[in-house]
């Protein structure tokens, strides 16, 4: 076999990008299921604070996640309408209230700077990185962290209601 003399070309990558508060923010276009507008959430007692309730979504039922509370700002004022971006990740919907959708853009990978390290118990622990465009900063979040946060809130609660996933 011979060996190939062509240059590697750098990786691209689809975002959908988005805006929450005063920022910018996006996520890979690959896991983005649908976007929404005015869906009808129930509220679920004992959720973390960001999880403002479910939607009914073609036979799924889908949390809702206020990105206004996840990332540590103040709630809207009508935090029940927005715009939904659905997102799967592996076989889990979940949906974004956002603010406002913007554009899908492409990205090369090595144009995206990596971010300080944040505290894992900080709002921003899923902002994998940052890019400059046409006059905004562009914060890249991972989607599964975002989750995974959420889930870690909720573990303490279960402990003190004696809930039990299985075992003694």
């Amino acid at each position: 076999m011979i060996p190939s003399t062509m240059p590697v070309q750098p990786h691209d990558t689809r975002y959908c990008c988005f805006v929450v508060g005063s920022d910018c923010f996006a996520v890979a276009s690959i896991g983005v299921a649908e976007v929404l507008r005015d869906g009808k959430i129930t509220r679920v007692p004992h959720a973390p604070e960001a999880v403002i309730g479910l939607i009914h979504l073609r036979g799924r039922i889908v949390p809702v996640i206020d990105m206004r509370r996840r990332l540590g700002l103040p709630a809207a004022a009508t935090p029940l309408g927005g715009t939904h971006l659905v997102l799967s990740l592996l076989d889990d919907w979940y949906s974004l209230l956002v603010d406002e959708m913007l554009e899908v853009i492409e990205v090369a990978d090595h144009d995206i700077e990596q971010p300080s390290r944040a505290a894992p118990d900080s709002t921003h622990d899923a902002v994998t990185g940052v890019y400059a465009d046409a006059g905004r900063l562009v914060h890249f979040l991972d989607p599964q962290r975002i989750v995974q946060a959420l889930a870690r809130q909720r573990e303490p609660f279960l402990n003190r209601q004696g809930a039990s996933h299985g075992g003694i």
